[in-house]
């Protein structure tokens, strides 16, 4: 993610701060957490909402309603008789379709000091959802009480028209224009001229047409019967739209499309139900949060990385979400590499760190993108997200045999693959670096990105060009992907050049990175080849691309597994006995589920099935601790004590689209699950279930045009593979 921190050299560095060094990080003014937001999200559009359903401004607030990374409504606040009401619950679908608040009458007061209506008599619902650039709401009203009642709902609102990364923190010295809002009876109309000469506007509109409404709010003044019911509707847009249908009919009739949306996208791949009903509900949320934050695009669905910071394109997420999904839902692979293919860099731009054949790492809309006063409108400084462009092209050949698709997208990854060799491959040296081509850059273009996570033993920062152990294992997945492809495609000449690049590259990584003392694989070299001697997680990246000798696998497991990285909840980023761990740290220490799903993968390659299982079990715990069973994109690495959740990092996103992969890809791990298309066989290698699961079923897993179910059961240490009767000729193996 986009979160750099200060630069401090050394550990306790003092040193003024630049604007390049500071401009993009987050600042930890407020919890996320603490709030527990309820998320809504369509498309290129987002909202954030406190449990009442409000959104309400204020420093460090990132409540709103958010459209390509401008928000367009920053304060929405529901008060009844100018009071606010009761919470009584808050609840978004399953499906994560709708957000629907419960709320009651606090005691209202007459003009004597004396209570004139007990609270709780007044039930209101908000029922909310996001479609096509809009928000819309219905508010009901049931009277409880056994008299008619008069009711004054106001809703305030504001647009403040802010850059996303202006909520995040950083300043700015000119801004645009305010336009001055055009009241109507039922509608209200909120603009902005910003700086980019792009004119972004808020539509709100009511239905009934308020008692009194101004640039500021709508009040309506209702009268209820004892039992009666009484709905106003609201609709606030991201731009001036006409209304054709009535705001109630066009209320049902959205919500029908959203839903049935949402429905078909959880319909592509496969399902899943176990004998856990916890975890049945871990894995329904994870399968929703991923279909939500998809986007449609021309080329299939994309998932944008997280909210509320990452609601966009992300290269390095998507892939990995892919990845991480690829058993499953392989549309998603498909329609990554499309987009990826087609935002491909053709050419040298040092701005935006774009270097011919090199792969998108963050697209940003907002004005302040658009004014070049942050670097992301189409931002390519991430060094790994082209070696994984090319490893996913491969696993998704291997998990569909689609070269019709591949093909169209071939002359994309050769220029990826070359790439690797021009620009990736700094100093000749055999390994891919990174440092970026100006100082408004990323300055870490890892995963890892923060100011002070590739270091040395002593804890100084490590000096750039930095080569990361997970990237070389990244390109050694590439270049064996590309082998696959080539082979493929007829071309044996390159296939087999491919393949003897990565034996060769095992060779030369092997050498430059394990260390015996360590028992692990080094984090990084820095610019003067000089090994970064710290145990983290990246190594855990080296097993997952099959990099690592085979001998060196159980080193890196017991390392990776000792309690200094492992903390009961999933492995640290860097291990607890390390000089700048923190385990309050966005990365020198952290618990990142995407981080763990890979190194539990790694794990299962190598056949170490009950170390996957372990982590399988810390995450799916911490997931039953979390606010609607949600993996947040990190939380802190303290150790895990009996009978309590794990701390969380005070303002990671949730949902975040490669956490919600996590168990799913742990469910792949576990049970060592594989694809052989042209042998049109499933098989199991070593197939384990963690403890919580005594049994489990995947249906309508997808081999070439095949579905197929399949129920595991756990026999003690064992698993029985029970494939269900069908027809489809599909071959299941399992492989002891």
């Amino acid at each position: 993610m986009t979160q750099i921190q200060p630069d401090t050299p050394g550990i306790a560095g003092g040193q003024a701060l630049s604007q390049a060094q500071t401009q993009f990080f987050i600042p930890a003014t407020a919890s996320l957490h603490e709030r527990r937001p309820r998320t809504l999200k369509h498309g290129d559009s987002f909202a954030v909402f406190d449990h009442s359903g409000d959104a309400i401004s204020g420093p460090g607030s990132p409540e709103g309603l958010y459209h390509r990374d401008t928000r367009h409504l920053s304060h929405l606040y529901l008060t009844v008789n100018d009071m606010r009401p009761i919470l009584l619950s808050s609840a978004l679908r399953d499906d994560n379709a709708m957000l629907t608040c419960d709320l009651a009458n606090p005691d209202f007061f007459g003009d004597d000091g004396r209570v004139a209506v007990e609270h709780d008599l007044i039930h209101l619902r908000r029922t909310r959802f996001l479609w096509k650039d809009a928000l819309y709401e219905r508010i009901t009203l049931r009277n409880f009480d056994t008299e008619t009642r008069q009711i004054s709902v106001d809703l305030s609102f504001a647009a403040d028209f802010a850059d996303l990364f202006e909520i995040r923190g950083m300043t700015r010295l000119r801004r645009g224009a305010m336009r001055e809002a055009q009241v109507g009876a039922a509608d209200v109309l909120l603009g902005y001229l910003g700086r980019d000469d792009q004119e972004r506007q808020t539509h709100l509109h009511f239905d009934p047409m308020p008692t009194e409404l101004t640039d500021s709010h709508a009040r309506f003044d209702v009268t209820v019967p004892p039992g009666a019911r009484c709905a106003l509707f609201t609709r606030i847009s991201c731009s001036k739209i006409d209304v054709r249908d009535g705001l109630p009919k066009q209320f049902l009739k959205s919500l029908r499309e959203a839903m049935q949306a949402l429905r078909s996208a959880r319909k592509r791949g496969a399902t899943l139900h176990s004998s856990n009903d916890l975890f049945n509900e871990v894995a329904r949320r994870s399968v929703a949060d991923i279909s939500m934050l998809s986007t449609d695009t021309e080329f299939g669905p994309y998932p944008y990385a997280g909210i509320p910071w990452f609601s966009t394109v992300f290269g390095r997420d998507a892939i990995i979400t892919a990845l991480e999904t690829l058993w499953m839902d392989p549309a998603i692979s498909r329609g990554v590499l499309g987009y990826l293919a087609a935002h491909q860099a053709t050419g040298f731009d040092p701005a935006a760190d774009a270097e011919p054949g090199k792969i998108l790492h963050e697209v940003r809309y907002g004005e302040m993108a658009e004014l070049g006063e942050v670097p992301f409108r189409h931002y390519y400084g991430s060094i790994d997200s082209t070696p994984l462009f090319v490893m996913l092209a491969g696993a998704y050949l291997e998990r569909t045999g689609d070269m019709a698709f591949l093909k169209t997208i071939l002359p994309h990854i050769e220029a990826a693959l070359a790439w690797i060799d021009l620009h990736g491959d700094r100093d000749g040296d055999g390994f891919v670096e990174y440092g970026r081509l100006t100082d408004q850059g990323l300055q870490n273009q890892g995963w890892k990105d923060s100011h002070d996570s590739i270091f040395h033993a002593d804890g100084s920062i490590a000096r750039g060009p930095i080569a990361l152990a997970e990237v070389q294992a990244y390109v050694y997945g590439a270049w064996r992907a590309a082998a696959a492809l080539f082979r493929a495609v007829g071309d044996d000449v390159r296939a087999a050049d491919y393949r003897d690049r990565a034996g060769q590259l095992r060779d030369r990584f092997d050498a430059a990175f394990f260390d015996a003392a360590l028992g692990t694989y080094v984090l990084a070299l820095d610019g003067d080849k000089r090994p970064c001697r710290v145990r983290s997680s990246n190594a855990g990246h080296v097993l997952y691309t099959g990099l690592a000798r085979e001998e060196r696998a159980e080193a890196v497991v017991r390392t990776l597994m000792a309690p200094a990285s492992f903390s009961g909840w999933g492995v640290r980023t860097i291990a607890s006995t390390e000089k700048r761990y923190n385990p309050m740290s966005y990365h020198n220490g952290s618990i990142w589920p995407h981080d763990n799903a890979l190194i539990a993968s790694g794990f299962s390659r190598y056949g170490y099935q009950r170390e996957a299982a372990q982590i399988f079990e810390g995450l799916f715990a911490a997931a039953t601790y979390v606010d609607m069973m949600r993996l947040p994109e990190l939380f802190c690495g303290f150790p895990r004590r009996r009978s309590q959740g794990p701390t969380f990092y005070p303002v990671a996103c949730s949902p975040q689209a490669w956490s919600a992969a996590a168990p799913l890809a742990l469910i792949q791990s576990s049970l060592g699950l594989r694809f052989d298309v042209s042998a049109k066989q499933i098989s199991f290698h070593k197939p384990t279930l963690p403890h919580f699961l005594q049994s489990l079923t995947i249906s309508s897993l997808g081999i070439d045009a095949a579905k197929v179910d399949i129920a595991f059961d756990r026999m003690g240490d064992q698993v029985v593979v029970k494939p269900m009767p069908h027809d489809s000729g599909a071959q299941i193996v399992t492989i002891a």
